[in-house]
Order: C-alpha cells, then sequence, then structure tokens
C-alpha cells in the first residue's frame, strides 16, 4: 500500500475520530438514556406481574420505559398517577 493510496483512509479515520470525540458527551447522555430505558422496561414488565394482585396496571411499552428512563421513581408516579386520572 502506497502512502497515496493510504491517504484518504487516514483522512476518514481521523474525521471519525474528530465525531466522536466532539458526540462524546451527547452520546454518553444518549446510552446512559437507552440503559435506564431497559431499566425501566423490566421495571414494567415485573410490575404488570404484580399488579395484578393491585388491581393496577400499566402498559409495557416503549413511551413509558422512556418516561422511567428519563425521570426514575417521579416519572413511575407520573405514570400511575396519568393512568389513574384518564380511567376515572
Amino acid at each position: 500500500m502506497t502512502a497515496q493510496s493510504a491517504t484518504p483512509w487516514l483522512a476518514a479515520a481521523l474525521l471519525v475520530l474528530a465525531a466522536l470525540l466532539m458526540l462524546r458527551r451527547p452520546l454518553g447522555r444518549l446510552l446512559r438514556l437507552v440503559w435506564r430505558s431497559s431499566v425501566g422496561l423490566a421495571v414494567l414488565a415485573l410490575f404488570q406481574q404484580l399488579g395484578g394482585f393491585l388491581g393496577i396496571s400499566l402498559g409495557v411499552n416503549l413511551v413509558n420505559a422512556l418516561v422511567l428512563g428519563a425521570l426514575g421513581v417521579p416519572g413511575f408516579a407520573l405514570l400511575l398517577i396519568l393512568q389513574w386520572a384518564l380511567r376515572g
């Protein structure tokens, strides 16, 4: 491989590296939201099983998981209050 043919690959690698350095914080936040939303989805699935005994149910879907991922425990309370308010 000559230096002339390796130059575009080197330039592309440097551009990718620069983009990753600039987007480090937003990508980290996005990955954290994805992780927290997946945990929220697991909590919703567990609550779906236990909520039958209490007579309370929340849908196990992506929107509810994103609310739990973004807001945490207050988001869970918000979903319960919304479900209660919209039911009656």
